[in-house]
């Protein structure tokens, strides 16, 4: 969960996005101090596979002018003097590398904002930096702040054409208006100015705590060691981001779509229900949890349903609250003109037919294949069922060049 501040639970989810190598995580590092990529093949490989997480507090010093007065630390690292906590933000770290471009997908279900991360010693844009901004206007993320990183590798003049590129390549696009800002992660020049920008241009989102508690499963675990005696096993863990409401413990619980079943040559899926046995939020125990920062909500399900991500994809609300199952999707198409992850900037060619295509909606991923089209209307068998609400955004992926490219959007009807 990264550095805890107060006990507070965060306020706002804010994704860092951008291509592989570009220093998402170790932005992450300099504004959190926590490195966001803790799975071994993460740090064996010195990039993010799966989505991470870290918190942070922005703090205010009251003696110094903005952006110097921005800091993550309680005493002011400029005057010495004292700093007012402003809030807690978590950082939702998604990976760059193009062939994980649904895993990033599912990251951006949780963002309430976003940092399109662009580094300041290669060409704009780069495939994926083409491609996330694209995916945070599907997924509707509008609030985005550009961070050029790297200023350190390279001449001042070099940054300046860079800083002309990010601005070319922004115009037109949801991230047009969007401010700009040359830091190094590396050695925590202009984190100031990045905290000031955060909070001026990020608020918190009204939430809407009346409306009965809803979650992504954006992780799982199973937090038992090996050898544990059976008395002491604990139940799984879900890890995710309440869209709505307010979850406390003892309250009731389920899981949709649920588990895999074979029943007479038959597969179906089937919700599990289950009880809150504990609730963390902000790196100590809670008894409810909001809107806002990642939640690990202690179960009393199998630890073996819940281990290795298990049970990502699922949503989790109160018994009878949750939208229909859907084994079948049928979506109003937005399709792109070019696949903007591709070198080429390929053509966008017709959904076809009998075709697989993957289909993201909230952090579930599933396989969809095309058995009816009309006119902008596509009619999907998924393979594995998805829990979600009309007008619901689905992105949508083709596999083109040996990876899945993002080619447009689908609204649920």
């Amino acid at each position: 969960m990264g550095k805890k501040k107060n006990g507070r639970q965060a306020e706002i989810n804010i994704g860092t996005a951008g291509h592989v190598d570009h220093g998402k995580t170790t932005l992450i590092q300099a504004l959190t101090g926590s490195w966001a990529a803790k799975h071994s093949e993460e740090l064996r490989r010195g990039i993010t596979i799966k989505v991470g997480y870290a918190d942070t507090a922005i703090y205010k010093c009251l003696n110094c002018p903005p952006p110097e007065c921005y800091t993550v630390k309680e005493e002011c690292p400029e005057c010495g003097g004292p700093a007012k906590l402003q809030r807690i933000v978590s950082f939702v770290d998604c990976p760059g590398h193009e062939v994980l471009m649904t895993t990033m997908l599912s990251g951006t279900a949780i963002m309430d904002g976003a940092i399109l991360v662009v580094a300041a010693d290669e060409k704009v844009p780069q495939p994926q930096t083409r491609e996330h901004l694209a995916a945070l206007g599907v997924i509707g993320v509008e609030k985005i702040i550009l961070v050029q990183n790297k200023i350190e590798l390279v001449p001042k003049d070099q940054v300046l054409e860079n800083y002309k590129q990010i601005r070319g390549f922004i115009e037109g696009t949801i991230a047009e208006d969007a401010p700009v800002i040359p830091i190094s992660a590396l050695h925590e020049t202009n984190i100031d100015v990045l905290l000031e920008t955060i909070e001026t241009r990020m608020p918190t989102p009204k939430r809407d705590l009346s409306k009965p508690p809803r979650m992504h499963v954006v992780r799982s675990f199973d937090v038992n060691r090996p050898g544990i005696p059976a008395e002491k096993i604990l139940g799984g863990v879900l890890g995710g981001t309440l869209q709505q409401g307010v979850f406390r413990e003892g309250d009731e619980l389920e899981v949709k779509p649920g588990i895999r079943i074979e029943t007479k040559g038959r597969t179906e899926y089937r919700p599990l229900f289950s009880k809150i046995e504990t609730l963390h939020a902000g790196g100590r125990r809670v008894e409810e949890a909001t809107c806002g920062g990642l939640v690990g909500i202690g179960t009393q399900l199998d630890p073996s349903l819940t281990k290795a991500d298990g049970l990502v994809g699922n949503t989790v609300g109160k018994p009878g609250t949750l939208p229909p199952v859907a084994e079948q999707l049928q979506l109003e198409i937005h399709l792109f003109e070019q696949a903007i992850g591709t070198r080429e900037m390929a053509k966008v060619e017709k959904i076809r037919m009998r075709e697989p295509l993957v289909l993201n909606g909230g952090t579930a991923v599933t396989l969809g294949t095309v058995v009816g089209t009309k006119g902008e209307m596509v009619e999907f068998d998924l393979r594995r069922p998805i829990c979600i609400d009309e007008s619901n955004r689905i992105a949508i992926s083709r596999r083109m060049e040996d990876r899945w490219r993002l080619i447009g959007y689908g609204v649920v009807k």
